[in-house]
């Protein structure tokens, strides 16, 4: 991911980003795969668990390895809001050492310079937030409250694809987001078929999106949940550096 805006102190930074797990076991492979990779940080963007078959101790498990390879950035998803267990989870995550980011910034410091990691809960922990225009409206005000004193390059991690316009108001530089799992099935062309809370034939099931100042990587993530399978879809662990 190359831009001017990157400091110097982190061209060659590595992220490791992993989202929509659902509670997936790859066994070692997923593991091993980061090892190989050695990322600097490494960002998991939402349903590690599955509000179906959720497993906690699972989650954990691999949350734990993960933070044995590099330092764990962890944003909800809505499968965290609808498991009824979000509370258990996120003390299990902190006890292991994994930042928990619930609507607000940190920063992370490299060679002498800084840039931001701003994280969102997902909207699906309002009740009042049922509709497209309703989550938008949401993460536009908490985004203008928590980016209000971060200049320099700023990372966002969120579940949420569907709302890119408002971290485009937001000028966020980078957002790393999942949720859509690659648009379930992919036709050549065309593009995903299906994604939660887009519909048919969504504007955004994977890859880089770009408008204005801001790009947004979306992942097609790793597991399944209600639609169980993939075709065309190859589960995804995205590997991000950083360059001027």
């Amino acid at each position: 991911m190359a831009d001017p805006k990157i400091p110097q102190g982190f061209e060659g930074f590595t992220i490791a980003q992993i989202s929509d797990l659902h509670n997936k076991e790859w066994g070692n492979s997923l593991i091993k795969r980061l090892k190989k990779e050695s990322p600097d940080v490494i960002v998991i963007t939402g349903d590690l668990i599955d509000s179906n078959h959720m497993d906690l101790k699972v989650a954990l498990t691999f949350a734990q390895e993960a933070r044995e390879v590099a330092p764990v950035f962890f944003v909800t998803g809505n499968h965290e809001a609808w498991s009824g267990h979000y509370s258990a989870l996120k003390q299990g995550l902190i006890d292991i050492g994994v930042t928990v980011l619930e609507d607000e910034a940190t920063t992370i410091e490299q060679n002498g310079d800084t840039i931001t990691l701003l994280g969102l809960m997902d909207p699906a922990f309002t009740p009042k937030a049922q509709f497209s225009y309703e989550k938008e409206g949401i993460m536009t005000n908490i985004l203008s409250e928590i980016t209000t004193e971060q200049d320099g390059y700023r990372i966002l991690l969120s579940h949420r694809p569907e709302t890119f316009s408002a971290y485009v108001q937001a000028d966020i530089d980078l957002v790393l987001a999942g949720h859509a799992h690659g648009g379930q099935a992919r036709i050549p062309l065309i593009g995903g078929v299906v994604a939660p809370d887009q519909g048919f034939f969504p504007d955004f099931s994977q890859g880089l999106h770009e408008k204005n100042n801001t790009r947004m990587i979306v992942s097609r993530g790793l597991g399944n949940s209600i639609i169980p399978i993939r075709i065309n879809n190859n589960p995804e662990l995205v590997i991000l550096r950083l360059e001027q």
